[in-house]
């Protein structure tokens, strides 16, 4: 029995065969790891009602496997007493290998991530089908910087003098570049924000109104109703206040068409007459109906005010003319004046010349 123990002592001081018990030891950890993974994790993950866990189970059980085994083996390796350039080079290989199976997997991930996080019927939601190839560009240049990062490290080199250098180019390229690189910020915010979409009508606080016809990453274009295209960069977009006409539950807009009839006309036949003008006219929507409002004694006359719904904002120049010209047909035909701006001066007396009497004419 000593002599077992003694042989089995002289075994275990012996730096090689510690190594490959290391090893032995990383690879069966490894199998049974991925046996858990497809057997019971898996079962779990599919009760789940997102794909997602799946997914992450099917796609990174190798690299979990490999590092495992190469962390073993690395361990193993240091009992051999590899030193200098071999040790650096068996170790910046693999863990480089290592790296780049965690790089694989994660870039083949990230079209699955990305469409997980744009699942949902919320308009507003961060990730959209158009800001989807924005967000994987992103995740991927990430991905594979980090990658690049850690491997770079595992051959021992330094790089806070590349960093150091980076920083400061960065900030000569910001300082350089700010207004194309505030209009590239606030693209990506009103991508991913949506306060308007393509086919909008929308209004800016500078005047500046139209139908959004391109949403880029530099600029925004509106084609005016003068058939006119406006570029306006998307930093200015960004900080103003924006009125989409085509928001709200539905894309109707309530057009308000100023009327005035003279004083002493009867309101209720006033009321009646313009009311069958919006009921005659075809564009205007029976829903929500139509409305008459008496809104002041004006200086000239009574001002009524009409109400009416249009099937979309960009149609309220068209409207305001077919109702003002059907609302001066209908009130003339109705015998209803329209007034107009007048002054009367009233004259006291007649003033005294100096030297004729009162009276006397000049």
């Amino acid at each position: 029995m000593n002599e077992l123990i003694e042989i089995t002592e002289l075994w275990l001081n012996k730096s090689w065969v510690i190594g490959i018990l290391y090893f032995l030891a990383g690879l069966v950890i490894a199998l049974m790891v991925r046996f858990l993974m497809q057997g019971s994790i898996r079962s779990l993950a599919k009760r789940t009602k997102t794909p997602i866990d799946d997914q992450i189970l099917e796609l990174f059980q190798g690299p979990i496997t490999l590092s495992i085994i190469t962390l073993a083996m690395l361990q193993g390796l240091e009992h051999w007493g590899i030193a200098g350039r071999l040790r650096t080079l068996v170790f910046g290989l693999s863990i480089t290998l290592v790296v780049i199976s965690w790089m694989g997997a994660a870039l083949r991930f990230a079209g699955a991530l990305i469409d997980w996080f744009g699942t949902g019927e919320n308009p507003h939601r961060l990730v959209q089908p158009k800001t989807k190839p924005l967000f994987l560009f992103v995740y991927k240049s990430l991905v594979v910087a980090f990658a690049a990062y850690f491997m770079i490290l595992a051959w021992g080199q330094d790089l806070s003098a590349w960093l150091a250098s980076a920083g400061i180019a960065g900030i000569a390229i910001g300082l350089a570049s700010k207004d194309t690189l505030a209009n590239f910020i606030s693209g990506i915010f009103i991508i991913a924000d949506s306060p308007f979409k393509i086919g909008d009508f929308i209004v800016i606080d500078n005047g500046d109104r139209g139908r959004v016809t391109h949403i880029g990453i530099r600029s925004t274009r509106l084609l005016t109703p003068d058939d006119v295209e406006i570029i306006i960069p998307n930093a200015i977009m960004g900080n103003s206040t924006i009125v989409n006409q085509s928001g709200g539950p539905y894309e109707k807009f309530r057009l308000r068409v100023p009327v005035s009839v003279a004083y002493g006309s009867d309101i209720d036949h006033v009321r009646e007459v313009l009311i069958n003008v919006t009921d005659a006219e075809p564009l205007v929507e029976r829903f929500p109906k139509a409305r008459i409002r008496f809104r002041e004694l004006g200086d000239s006359g009574l001002l009524f005010e009409i109400l009416v719904w249009v099937k979309e904002p960009v149609m309220q120049e068209e409207m305001r003319d077919v109702i003002l010209t059907g609302a001066y047909k209908a009130l003339n035909q109705a015998k209803i004046p329209i007034p107009f701006p007048q002054m009367d001066v009233y004259i006291k007396e007649t003033p005294v010349q100096e030297g004729r009497p009162a009276g006397e004419p000049s």
